[in-house]
């Protein structure tokens, strides 16, 4: 007996269909549709479903159904697309109603309406239909349209998962992460997210790449981190690809590679990620990896700031200051300086409080100088807190304090800030708003000092030569007169020619001293 070919596979569906067999008339309408032994032809394939959709038949009610929502054959129609999948789903034609529901659920071709979305993905669910079992535990998850449930969204999560739904297994994999409906196991969740990541889906890609960069339940191993941000980004994933883009930035489990690194980044930037604009911005503004090009880091920045991104909004503030790309205009700057304050970013908050309390684009206002720096000090920006001080030892301030200025420089000078040692050792040294303490007075003349402040450098030398707050010392003396006079301090020559007469004119060199 001889096989049917394909054309006569064709003819005889054809025959059956012209008969008004309603399964030929969807196999007809289906061969249309993939071009399978014919011509490819989605108006054909239309009209042969209608045919057997008007017969009853659900999958081809169900197939009409996608191609109005789709709009293949036909201008799309989601209100057309949701009265066939109804005829579908009362039939009991599970992905219909899976269809059905997502129609309600996002309000396309019919009112927005959760409990009919709950419904028909109910429907769909008790069926087995792992995309209506993922959804519905979305619903019981988030309490939209059910009353929130986390151990039934779980139910309905790992209903999904086990038949291999790479979402659903996503959606358990952050269950067991965080302990929510589900007895917290980093294992489980570990496991769910390589399943699910096997299949290709993006955002678990991404979770498990996040594990191994930061040793999160996996030994940290940049070369899986790499692999998996790899297999996203190659899908558009945003984040991947800026978290590449970072890792060949840095160096880190890779060779430092900056072309490769700005390749993700434009890829990033491209799609709008605005941390990845930001960095564009910058390798444009100082020619790292692309020419220098202080325009095309003024778009970059500016696609970013419009999104709200501090840094991008803090940069391009200093573009417009300095007329670097763009045409200077302090106004615009000091807009753009508030725009990052306001978020939080900490050099534009210092710097928007040296605005105000210098008078420079703006109207003086010591207060206001005052709220910024304090903003941009309780960060722990130890300029900001020592300019605070300052602003609290002013007699015309808007708050003077001794007691608060003292405290402000002390917590610059703990963090290292020069100045601010050197103004903290004055004040032990005066007893001005704190006791006076000839040792506390040294010890921060000398941090001050090994910093190569010039005026601490002479004044640890005059502790040393005169025995206070420490032991005598005229080679110590001698070694911080020297430094102080090679620094501009010409007051410690005379002092350095003193102390070597005093060890007999021998300057005796130290080993291990500070340099300047």
């Amino acid at each position: 007996m001889k096989a049917c070919t394909p054309a006569t596979e064709f003819l005889r569906i054809k025959t059956l269909a012209e008969q008004g067999v309603p399964q030929a008339q969807h196999s007809l309408g289906f061969m249309y549709f993939n071009g399978d032994g014919v011509p490819q032809s989605h108006e054909l394939a239309m009209a042969w479903y209608r045919q057997a959709a008007n017969a009853g038949l659900a999958h081809a009610q169900y197939n009409l159904g996608v191609m109005y929502q789709k709009g293949q054959g036909v201008e799309a129609d989601f209100a057309e697309a949701a009265r066939w999948y109804r005829l579908a789903a009362e039939q009991g034609y599970a992905a219909a109603q899976y269809n059905l529901g997502w129609l309600y659920a996002k309000g396309h071709g019919l009112p927005q309406d959760t409990e009919q979305a709950r419904h028909w993905f109910g429907e769909a669910a008790e069926q087995g239909d792992p995309g209506a079992q993922n959804n519905l535990g979305m619903m019981y998850e988030t309490g939209k349209g059910v009353p929130q449930d986390a151990a039934l969204a779980v139910h309905w999560y790992r209903k999904a998962a086990v038949q291999g739904y790479a979402r659903a297994q996503f959606n358990l994999a952050l269950r067991f992460d965080k302990g929510d409906g589900v007895e917290q196991d980093s294992a489980q969740a570990i496991d769910w997210l390589r399943q699910a990541a096997a299949q290709g889906h993006a955002p678990a890609q991404f979770n498990l790449a996040l594990r191994h960069d930061k040793g999160d339940g996996v030994p940290q191993d940049s070369v899986q981190a790499i692999r998996w941000y790899r297999a996203a980004a190659e899908q558009g994933h945003v984040s991947s690809q800026f978290n590449l883009g970072l890792i060949y930035d840095n160096g880190h489990g890779v060779p430092r590679d900056e072309r490769e690194a700005l390749e993700w980044y434009l890829r990033a930037a491209a799609q709008g990620h605005a941390a990845a604009q930001n960095n564009v911005g910058q390798r444009h503004e100082h020619g790292q990896g692309v020419p220098r090009d202080p325009a095309a880091a003024a778009e970059w920045y500016r696609k970013a700031a419009l999104q709200g991104f501090p840094s991008a909004q803090y940069n391009l503030g200093l573009l417009y200051d300095s007329g670097n790309g763009v045409a200077r205009d302090e106004r615009i700057a000091i807009d753009w300086y508030r725009q990052a304050a306001e978020q939080g970013h900490l050099r534009a908050r210092f710097e928007l409080a040296l605005r105000y309390e210098t008078g420079r684009g703006v109207a003086q206002d010591l207060r206001a100088a005052l709220a910024w720096y304090q903003r941009a000090a309780e960060q722990d920006y130890a300029p900001a807190q020592y300019n605070l001080g300052l602003l609290h030892d002013r007699d015309d301030g808007p708050a003077p304090s001794v007691e608060l200025a003292n405290g402000w420089y002390r917590k610059a000078a703990e963090q290292g800030h020069a100045l601010a040692q050197f103004t903290l050792a004055l004040r032990h040294d005066n007893g001005q708003g704190v006791p006076r303490d000839f040792t506390q007075a040294f010890a921060w003349y000398r941090k001050a000092a090994q910093q190569g402040h010039a005026r601490a450098q002479l004044n640890v030398g005059l502790m040393y030569f005169a025995g206070q707050g420490t032991a005598p010392d005229m080679a110590q003396a001698s070694h911080w007169f020297m430094l102080a006079e090679r620094n501009g301090e010409a007051a410690a020559g005379r002092y350095l020619r003193e102390a070597n007469a005093r060890q007999g004119g021998a300057l005796v060199p130290l080993a291990g001293a500070p340099v300047a």
